[in-house]
């Protein structure tokens, strides 16, 4: 997002991130301040770098690694910051998955933040009980129903206090200032509350915020969040536990329970029944991070409730022993799509909450079951979709298996697009990659009353009934359960040392913007920001979608005629990476134009902004 901080009366910069001398007087709204920095989706240089959409969180955790504090101290108060300027994203209302590559040890590890069902939770979660069928997704979403216990509060307190230097006060400060003293409202700022105007005039809270006077707030406005500047000073102070355990949390639970529907709402809003039990019974677990061998580097991601960790390192397992040729673009691509499809088969098929079903993750992750999977391809022929999964049993017959364990192939599965992605390292050479997010833009759609933060709607992530037919089905919703996602913050190295860090939004087309962006790379050689900017496709089995500028690529229209039938999107993802050379040597980028372009920093620039050293590629 393209965004000015405001400046006081007196001169101060709103943000304790500002990288410039403040100015003498405020400017008038929308307009750059004088020696502030210009949002860019590259820089290159020394000292740490960090990577978001948006240019105040950016900055702010540039800032922190500028006055000494670590990737992780940066991680949280960049991701902070994003909850005031983009909170239709994320926020403490959300979850996510944070992936931390530490130096010292030279170990990978990763924080599992996904929200959880109340205790009270069915598989008929979303089935209406007067009519026995599912819920329309918008009615599951605009409810109670939908709202998970959340985790971003907790990935931050944990994250903190295992591996950062910084006290949850001073992460949180810079957004605080944010949410204070404001920032300048842009385009999607104010697009994104358009789109979800009839949802949030329905809630009393919601209203005030982000409709004041009846409309969204005005381009070029100054927009505050004192509501969400008194949270986080509470939180400042008192730390997590009146969240979890205290006055926060009973008004959590207060919201879901009894949603602050208007007098004049349009709509009937299911209560949830989310309780102070439910909140304080949260815990954001350490997990075990995947880890897939590709073109000899380890390729780490998140394990589950996450798909994204199996689902790309399996698919990275299938095109390395698919072997396509790299001189051969369209044969790449080709390739790329049809081992998406594959492991996106048996990602919907097996993988759900390993806390409360049997994730076979290993067999999944195995190179074995990767060639069974692998002699499905044809150079010269498409798959008929949706594929059948695997079966990822130890049994692996390579080319004579081909073909011979079907079974039911699953429908589509609704997920929300609304997610944000940061990446941060340090002079130390720490990394962290991190998602987080509140489902559907806006969320359920309610603020916490007073509150100033937007509760997610992340258990519509459950599937609202069984989709595997005479299989069990691993992500119905139950008591106390994460629902599955697609969320795929990665980290990769090579020979113990951190190559690249990536991760997007997009629900389920996270996984395929990351794997791409790895096949760009590393198969077809690209630089990281032309990876990251290249026309992307998305393939998931049950869905084909491309960006317009891949259609009418020469590959692309190769690959229609080879039979590939692409559903033309106006984008897919919104990627931030780091990239790392030698002797310390940082390349932050973001989207140069996808929603609306990302903000990439490092601590010290060399030869200017965007320019200077580029690590170099394999």
């Amino acid at each position: 997002m393209r965004r000015s901080v405001v400046v006081t009366a007196v001169g101060a910069l709103v943000t304790a991130a500002a990288l410039g001398p403040a100015a003498a007087a405020d400017p008038p709204h929308g307009h750059q301040l004088r020696n502030e920095p210009v949002k860019t989706p590259v820089a290159r240089g020394y000292g740490g770098g960090v990577a978001t959409v948006d240019l105040d969180a950016t900055r702010a955790g540039i800032e922190v690694l500028r006055r000494g504090g670590n990737a992780v101290d940066a991680a949280v108060a960049a991701a902070a910051t994003l909850g005031v300027t983009e909170p239709f994203s994320a926020g403490l209302g959300g979850g996510g998955f944070f992936v931390y590559y530490d130096a010292k040890s030279g170990r990978v590890h990763s924080i599992d933040g996904r929200e959880t069902a109340p205790a009270s939770a069915t598989d008929k979660l979303f089935v209406d009980p007067e009519t026995g069928k599912p819920l329309s997704f918008q009615d599951a979403r605009v409810s109670g129903l939908s709202v998970g216990v959340p985790g971003t509060p907790a990935t931050w307190d944990r994250a903190l206090d295992r591996w950062g230097t910084w006290s949850l006060r001073q992460a949180l400060a810079p957004a605080t200032k944010v949410a204070s003293r404001g920032f300048v409202v842009d385009d999607t700022f104010r697009s994104q509350i358009q789109e979800n105007a009839d949802v949030f005039d329905d809630f009393t809270s919601t209203r005030k915020l982000y409709l004041p006077g009846g409309a969204p707030p005005a381009v070029g406005s100054v927009f505050r969040n004192r509501d969400l500047a008194h949270t986080y000073r509470m939180l400042s102070r008192e730390g997590m536990k009146p969240l979890y355990d205290g006055e926060l949390g009973a008004e959590i639970a207060r919201t879901v329970q009894h949603p602050p529907v208007t007098a004049d709402a349009d709509r009937v809003v299911r209560p949830g029944a989310m309780t102070t039990d439910d909140l304080a019974a949260y815990d954001a677990p350490l997990r075990a991070p995947t880890k897939v061998d590709y073109r000899g580097m380890d390729v780490f991601g998140m394990g589950p409730p996450s798909s994204g960790g199996s689902t790309v390192g399996e698919a990275l397992n299938i095109i390395e022993a698919t072997n396509p040729d790299r001189q051969d673009k369209v044969g790449v691509l080709h390739t790329y799509l049809e081992a998406a499809a594959l492991a996106f088969a048996d990602r919907n098929r097996y993988v759900g909450d390993s806390e409360e079903v049997n994730v076979p993750l290993p067999q999944l992750l195995s190179q074995g079951f990767a060639d069974e999977r692998a002699c499905e391809i044809r150079p010269d022929a498409v798959l008929k979709k949706p594929v059948a999964p695997g079966v990822p049993d130890g049994d692996y017959g390579g080319s004579a298996a081909c073909g011979t364990k079907a079974a039911v192939a699953p429908a589509d599965q609704h997920e929300g697009l609304s997610t944000t992605h940061l990446t941060a390292s340090d002079r130390w050479g720490n990394v962290v990659s991190y998602t987080l997010t509140i489902e559907q833009t806006g969320g359920s759609g309610m603020v916490v009353p007073g509150r100033g933060f937007l509760l997610n709607n992340e258990l519509t992530d459950f599937n609202f009934e069984p989709t595997q037919g005479e299989a069990p089905d691993p992500n119905l919703p139950g008591p106390g359960k994460r629902p599955r996602s697609s969320m795929s913050p990665t980290i990769v190295l090579e020979d113990g040392h951190p190559v690249l860090a990536l991760g997007s939004p997009g629900g389920a087309t996270i996984i395929t913007t990351v794997l791409q962006t790895l096949v760009n790379r590393y198969e077809l050689g690209m630089s990281l920001p032309d990876a990251v900017a290249a026309p992307r496709a998305s393939s998931r089995n049950t869905a084909l979608e491309a960006e317009p500028a891949f259609l009418a690529s020469a590959e692309g229209k190769a690959l229609v005629a080879e039979g590939h039938a692409f559903r033309s999107v106006p984008e897919i993802g919104a990627e931030t990476a780091l990239q790392f050379g030698e002797r310390g040597a940082v390349e932050a980028v973001a989207e140069p134009t996808r929603r609306g372009g990302g903000s990439a920093m490092v601590v010290l620039p060399t030869g200017g902004r965007g320019h200077g050293h580029v690590p170099a590629p394999r």
